[in-house]
């Protein structure tokens, strides 16, 4: 397998070692489609994207929920030596249309619910052709009309075979710290070499199964539910809504799953509501000891008692065993966690059940993952060691600088940020404080960069969101956007003492005194106004849920901002710490 020079190769291996076997599904198999039939519709669209124009190196732009057409079509682009990549589908027409430019992209594969705000946003772009996945719609092409309209005598296998290592296998757009996403470049070389260092900690193949829920633009599923399908051969179930995932566990019974934190805390919370809602003391109180006893297993790991041993034998095949299954975890051989840290007592927590979540760390210039725990060997609280031929090592300021075939090639049209990046000996510099342990785990301890990552593993702008604020309500002077590792955004907002003096004289307000206008419900609905405007402009995720309206205003050189009005954003997160804990409750 290590010696496939690309995944169109990998691909043309793996759908002839069980062709009639399914290789994407829909829950209850509403759609199946075997090996054999993913091959054909492979060869048909890139015929049929050849008619339209799709040429080697050029890209193809994918909106779609998690539907098996996502993997038809950009399997099909691969095999044109062109660059497949997913938009996410929140995402506001203004930031579509940034990557459409970014991207230099002439087709766009859709579904019908986003046909309107793909056709907005392609105005003004080098996009020739809009593709509805359904029946096309005003201004849109269907994709049977592709997959049926195909470039006559073209050559398949010499378009496939004319993939080289070095081309860019796909563009992950991750936000930076401040402007517009970034279009991260990751070439077919890069990318087996992440996939086969990960096969080096667990194995994967045909009998494999995993649930295909995050956002095909997050790295990490692309990762986990198309890029492993293609090289070797597991099972994908899509699923169009995200929050139907646990639901489908127990019909998948995947042995293979990958989440975000917070699917890992809503796994426990409707096992701890379940436990609450049981009205026989005995049968609430058995999982409890059986689930302490097993993180006590853990624990312990190989210093574990005869005693212990025992009692964890008879909890798991009395206890654990079956609340796995009704799970549908029972068959789970290796799951991860991921896109941002685990809380370490989840992270027991399922251990406790006997579920292997082993916690990984990365980022989208590499390839998605660069260390992971060990399933023998997990070490809560650290994200495991590196894979095979990733060097990671701790900078002098306590930054963890990665090197290795993983690293990407670099920003799209974006030589400067990627200097920035990627040092002249190859560091890539992750904007991530941590250390490494004698046993060589890794450990992230802090973000250097000012980037929010949201407890779902999103990564979003704060300096974006906060733009979109100041820009929209004129009564703001500063906009702190908070959300990093919680569940959505909020604000702390200080007025512009000048812009609220006037609006106090328009609305006949006596009082000018900042406490007092800080709380008049006048003023809090201008704001609250400008936080709704902001939010249009902005993807649902970056949206602000909450704020509030400081009674005071930050002076540029002091504890608050800089000379140049940056934010110091530790200072006001410790300042404001108790106004941040009340947004939240």
């Amino acid at each position: 397998m290590n010696e496939y020079r690309t995944l169109c190769e990998a691909f043309q291996d793996t759908w002839q070692i069980a062709p009639d076997a399914v290789a994407l599904r829909t829950p209850g198999d509403g759609v199946t489609i075997t090996w054999r039939q993913y091959a054909e519709k492979v060869r048909r669209l890139t015929a049929g994207l050849t008619k339209l124009g799709v040429r080697h190196g050029d890209t193809v732009a994918l909106m779609l929920t998690n539907r098996p057409e996502f993997h038809l079509v950009d399997t099909a682009a691969l095999h044109l030596g062109a660059i497949p990549f997913s938009i996410y589908n929140t995402n506001p027409p203004e930031t579509i249309r940034h990557l459409l430019r970014n991207a230099s992209s002439r087709v766009v594969v859709c579904e019908r619910q986003f046909a309107d705000h793909v056709l907005a946003a392609a105005e003004g772009t080098c996009v020739e052709y809009v593709v509805c996945v359904e029946e096309s719609v005003p201004g849109t092409l269907s994709l049977r009309a592709v997959e049926n309209d195909l470039e006559p005598d073209f050559d398949f296998d010499r378009a496939w075979r004319a993939v080289s290592p070095d081309d860019v296998l796909t563009l992950i757009y991750t936000s930076g710290t401040t402007g517009p996403p970034k279009g991260v470049e990751i070439t077919h070389a890069s990318l087996l070499a992440n996939v086969f260092g990960a096969l080096q900690v667990f194995d994967m193949g045909p009998d494999d199964r995993v649930v295909s829920y995050l956002p095909d633009a997050h790295a990490a599923n692309r990762w986990a539910c198309h890029w492993a399908n293609l090289l070797t051969g597991i099972q994908i179930t899509t699923l169009s809504e995200p929050k139907e995932a646990i639901k489908a566990l127990t019909e998948v019974n995947p042995t293979i799953f990958i989440g975000v934190p917070q699917t890992w805390y809503k796994i426990k919370a409707k096992l701890e509501q379940a436990l609450a809602a049981e009205t026989n003391p005995v049968k609430r109180a058995l999982p409890r000891w059986a689930i302490r006893t097993g993180v006590k297993m853990y624990r312990a790991g190989g210093a574990a008692s005869p005693a212990l041993r025992l009692r964890h034998r008879i909890a798991d095949r009395v206890v654990l065993s079956t609340i796995r299954a009704k799970l549908g975890l029972n068959q789970v051989r290796f799951a991860a966690s991921g896109a941002a840290p685990i809380d370490p007592a989840v992270h027991e927590f399922m251990l406790g059940l006997g579920i292997p979540v082993c916690e990984a760390w990365g980022m989208s210039e590499l390839c998605a993952v660069a260390t992971v725990d060990r399933p023998h060997s997990i070490r809560v609280g650290t994200v495991g060691k590196p894979l095979a031929g990733v060097e990671v090592r701790v900078a002098d300021d306590g930054e963890l600088l990665v090197r290795g075939p993983i690293v990407m090639k670099g920003y799209r049209n974006d030589p400067i940020r990627t200097s920035e990046t990627i040092d002249p000996d190859g560091w890539l510099h992750t904007g991530d404080i941590g250390s490494i342990d004698d046993d060589g785990y890794v450990r992230v301890v802090d973000r250097k960069k000012e980037l929010i990552v949201n407890d779902a593993g999103k990564n979003m702008s704060p300096a974006n969101i906060e733009n979109a604020l100041k820009t929209a309500c004129p009564l703001v002077g500063s906009a702190v956007a908070v959300g990093d590792r919680l569940p959505y955004v909020v604000a702390l907002v200080t007025l512009d003492p000048e812009a609220v003096d006037d609006f106090a004289t328009e609305h006949g307000i006596p009082s000018t005194a900042l406490s007092d206008l800080a709380t008049h419900p006048g003023v809090r609905a201008a704001v609250a106004d400008g936080v709704r405007s902001a939010n249009e402009r902005l993807a649902r995720v970056e949206q602000i849920k909450k704020f509030t309206i400081l009674p005071e205003t930050w002076e540029p050189g002091g504890t608050l901002l800089t000379p140049t009005m940056k934010l110091r954003r530790k200072a006001i997160h410790a300042k404001y710490a108790d106004a941040i804990a009340v947004l939240y409750q």
